[in-house]
């Protein structure tokens, strides 16, 4: 697929882009769309940040209203496209499943994770470090895997790896791996642990879920089992605040009107019992 840039300038009064009687995102994103007809792609990292403070909302609407003033013109020469990632699924879920936010009902893709490719420029960056004890490649991506693609903790137990000069590294990257991974669930587990008896009960349904399906949190079924399982009535009301406290520690995320289920699914194994290594 060919994919052609376009580089252009353009001159704002920053003093008023945005401010009242200034101009607009709508008109600035317009004139550029128009000036380089061709596509704009405005990309956020991190963008959960910004429903952190009311600017942040009303930046986001700003965002999806000047979205709205450049794609639905006639045949405009160009689109405006609005991307943002972050490393918080369950608040990056939210920005699109929340009827409240500006850009609910857009598309909520999974983040692409990094394969073999990432795998082998960290091998061949240590092997040029001077590091002749390394893993195979296989075994390599199979300890990335475990880790849940997450490249701080792989280069964490690489790290570890190399230090421990006794042990073929085949055999020792999984071991390190697999702990590594153990730990960070159990340090879920103690968030959810410390938030109280209602905040386990509700991980335990979602974790427990007969079949993989997703059960409601806020029904009154719910909160029967909740009674029973935390020794005392629970009513709806205090769901909501608990879940709420689960999204916010990335423990749970949103997939559907009342339906959640965990950000990290390792999560679930370890919750359920330990994990073969």
């Amino acid at each position: 697929m060919d994919v052609n840039f376009k580089v252009c300038r353009f001159e704002f009064e920053l003093g008023t882009l945005g401010e009242t009687g200034g101009t607009t995102l709508a008109e600035a994103f317009t004139a550029v769309v128009d000036h380089a007809e061709a596509d704009l792609v405005l990309i956020v990292d991190e963008v959960q940040q910004a429903i952190a403070r009311e600017e942040g909302h009303q930046l986001l609407h700003a965002l999806k209203a000047a979205r709205d003033a450049v794609n639905c013109r006639p045949d405009p020469p160009g689109y405006f496209l609005f991307v943002g990632t972050g490393s918080h699924r369950a608040l990056v879920n939210e920005l699109t499943a929340r009827r409240n936010q500006a850009f609910a009902g857009a598309a909520s893709l999974p983040y692409p994770l990094l394969g073999s490719d990432y795998v082998e420029h960290l091998l061949q960056r240590l092997q040029s470090a001077g590091h002749t004890r390394l893993p195979s490649p296989d075994t390599a991506v199979n300890a990335f895997n475990t880790l849940g693609n997450r490249p701080e903790e792989f280069r964490r137990a690489l790290r570890q790896m190399c230090n421990t000069t006794n042990l073929d590294p085949d055999m020792c990257l999984p071991v390190i791996a697999t702990t590594l991974r153990s730990a960070a669930a159990e340090t879920d587990i103690s968030k959810v642990e410390q938030m109280g008896s209602l905040a386990v009960a509700i991980v335990n349904r979602v974790v427990c879920a007969a079949d993989g399906v997703h059960q409601p949190l806020f029904s009154q079924e719910a909160a029967t089992a909740y009674t029973q399982d935390v020794g005392r009535e629970v009513r709806i009301q205090e769901i909501q605040p608990v879940v709420n406290a689960l999204m916010a520690d990335n423990v749970l995320m949103r997939r559907g009107h009342g339906l959640y289920d965990l950000v990290d699914p390792f999560l679930g194994q370890i919750w359920l019992g330990p994990v073969d290594s």
